[in-house]
């Protein structure tokens, strides 16, 4: 019996291939691998690029976003290391939150080395929000009182305990002089239940970046202690001081861009930085990147493969300093 196109899918999700489902390297459909469940940053990253593709003709076909959810984004790492090693149709989603979870070794003994970075090609800031009448209205009257009774406060976010968001509030308290070991950390499981928990006064600060946080600063729900760019921003956190410009060197690119693997070949691999070059020369992905709430941000090939490289580097350093990994 010849599966139907829903079987299909669940056994590409799997790369249990059976019969009557063509893989997907010999079905022209180009898959985006969002190593995550709908709606997160890989998902919308996938989706994104794949709707940009297909209407500037950049790919043969369609553009499917398969989300492969577990380990942090382990599963679908593993996925197309293992399983997809020479598919030149398929790509997948990654951020910091990757190359994060690389130099703590959470993906087993796989590493950066196992597959080929392809673009990054958008990127938001990392911001601490507080609820509207929370008791500090600026950073440093935060600060001060973190640093006095680190115990006190409670953070979130969205990632796990080292994850993005909890590693960017280590870096703060370590550049206030506040011991990492002494954050309160909760994770939860998406940003409405994170913001919800701050909201009601569950928890005292939420760390996330500017596309989740914006809509709220905007109807007056949070308030923006600080944004970790390099400089302030434009638009609705415009006059939200960074936290470098209050003495605390701390910045936090939330960068959205894929890989591919490490088995395509240099062709399929340079048909692949071409495609990404032009989608973002367009102007179809400067309204993608508006509508997805992203700011221009890009670097395509060996540019992005020796900026991975070095970030995987700096985490492992980091991770050692703040007791992750020895």
């Amino acid at each position: 019996m010849r599966p139907g196109p829903f079987g299909c899918l669940l056994a590409a999700a799997g790369a249990l291939w059976t019969a009557g489902c063509a893989p997907p390297e010999q079905s022209g459909v180009v898959e985006c691998i969002a190593p995550a469940g709908p709606g997160g940053g890989w998902d919308r990253a996938c989706r994104t690029a794949g709707a940009a593709l297909e209407e500037l003709d950049l790919v043969p076909g369609s553009v499917r976003t398969i989300n492969l959810l577990g380990a942090g984004g382990g599963i679908g790492f593993a996925h197309v290391v293992s399983d997809r090693a020479t598919d030149p149709n398929v790509l997948a989603g990654a951020s910091p939150a990757t190359t994060l979870r690389l130099a703590q070794g959470q993906y087993g003994d796989l590493t950066e080395d196992d597959v080929r970075w392809l673009a990054a090609v958008g990127a938001e800031y990392g911001v601490l929000a507080v609820r509207a009448d929370a008791p500090w209205a600026t950073l440093e009257e935060f600060v001060a009182q973190w640093r006095n009774d680190p115990g006190s406060i409670v953070l979130n976010g969205v990632s796990a305990v080292l994850g993005q968001d909890h590693v960017k509030i280590l870096l703060l308290a370590r550049a206030a002089g506040i011991d990492p070991r002494a954050v309160r950390y909760v994770p939860f499981d998406g940003s409405g239940e994170a913001m919800t928990a701050v909201l009601g006064g569950f928890v005292d600060v939420y760390s996330g970046e500017e596309s989740e946080v914006e809509p709220l600063v905007e109807s007056g729900d949070l308030r923006a202690l600080t944004v970790l760019a390099p400089e302030r921003v434009d638009g609705i956190l415009a006059d939200v001081p960074t936290a470098t410009e209050l003495g605390y060197p701390v910045e936090w690119v939330a960068w959205r861009g894929y890989f591919v693997p490490r088995g395509i070949g240099e062709d399929a691999y340079r048909t692949w930085v071409d495609r990404m070059t032009r989608m973002v020369a367009s102007d179809r992905w400067d309204i993608a990147l508006e509508q997805a709430g992203l700011r221009r941000y890009q670097m395509i090939g060996s540019e992005f493969e020796a900026f991975v490289e070095a970030q995987v580097e700096s985490f492992r350093g980091l991770a050692r300093d703040l007791g992750m990994i020895r």
